[in-house]
């Protein structure tokens, strides 16, 4: 942690918190978020209700691969068999790491500042890196935080805080089908413009 909060962020701000769960708290936490299944989620920062194409297309891709990959990974377990059920499991993590901003930075008198959710973003980027750095396993979850008032609730952050990302952690089983898999990139020239390299 003390590495990864070396990312860079808006004028030095460094607007981001944590809060660092393993057994009994983090069991307690899944259990919960278990309970709101079919209960419509409520995250600090929802998202997309629709996305246009190509990102569509992209999304489509990934839930059909995922949900192949997770058939083969869960013979068996009746629960498990969705895809997007292990997200508020949090892939069955014994670890997880929440990452939550101050309200009175996002919501100002001149609008939404964006600014401190992309500087908890980086932040979030250099845990995973360190993560496989250290031979960890670690998936960024906003399903992990689609329900921030139990995560209030049961680590005591206050209302003033806004929770914008969980992070599973653990050491992955390389058995499993789930933790070999890895999506789809766009092809680099689909992506990046060129300009001035002649």
């Amino acid at each position: 942690m003390e590495v990864a909060l070396r990312a860079p962020s808006w004028a030095n701000t460094q607007p981001w918190e944590f809060a660092i769960v393993t057994g009994r708290s983090l069991r307690e936490i899944t259990e919960a978020g278990k309970e709101q299944a079919g209960v419509k989620a409520n995250p600090d920062f929802p998202g997309p209700e629709e996305f246009p194409e190509p990102y569509n297309s992209r999304f489509l891709s990934l839930a059909a691969q995922m949900s192949e990959v997770v058939q083969a990974s869960v013979a068996g377990d009746q629960e498990g068999r969705e895809w997007y059920l292990l997200g508020p499991r949090l892939y069955g993590a014994p670890a997880a790491i929440y990452i939550y901003t101050d309200r009175s930075l996002c919501h100002q008198s001149t609008g939404l500042n964006v600014w401190p959710v992309f500087d908890c973003g980086l932040v979030a980027e250099n845990i995973l890196l360190l993560a496989a750095k250290h031979g960890l396993g670690a998936i960024a979850l906003a399903q992990a935080v689609h329900y921030p008032d139990i995560l209030r609730q049961m680590l005591g952050i206050s209302d003033s805080k806004l929770i914008v990302l969980g992070i599973a952690i653990g050491y992955p089983d390389w058995e499993n089908p789930v933790n070999r898999f890895r999506s789809e990139r766009e092809a680099v020239d689909s992506v990046v413009r060129w300009y001035g390299f002649g």
